[in-house]
């Protein structure tokens, strides 16, 4: 049986939240089946989370879960209408 190759184009992209009240922050998007508890971002100093993805080329729509509440990123550059009413952030990778 072969070994699947890891894509080698993958590029790494920084998720930062600030929120000094949070106690969980998740990043749910395109990118992981919008699993809201997947990708557990870390609190790097108090009220400051991040977390670092490997992204593949193109473009992905995110939103934050803070506290089991989704968020739109307050920082994104770019966002677009999702299907619930609301707004997705996006990300260029």
């Amino acid at each position: 049986m072969k070994k699947k190759k890891k894509p080698t184009n993958l590029a790494r992209g920084l998720f930062t939240y600030l929120d000094p009240l949070a106690t969980t922050v998740f990043v749910a998007g395109s990118f992981n089946d919008w699993k809201p508890d997947a990708a557990a971002m870390i609190q790097v100093i108090p009220g400051r989370w991040e977390l670092e993805v490997s992204l593949p080329p193109g473009r992905h729509e995110y939103l934050f879960v803070v506290d089991g509440k989704w968020v739109v990123d307050p920082t994104a550059k770019e966002t677009c209408p999702n299907p619930y009413g609301g707004l997705n952030a996006v990300a260029q990778a």
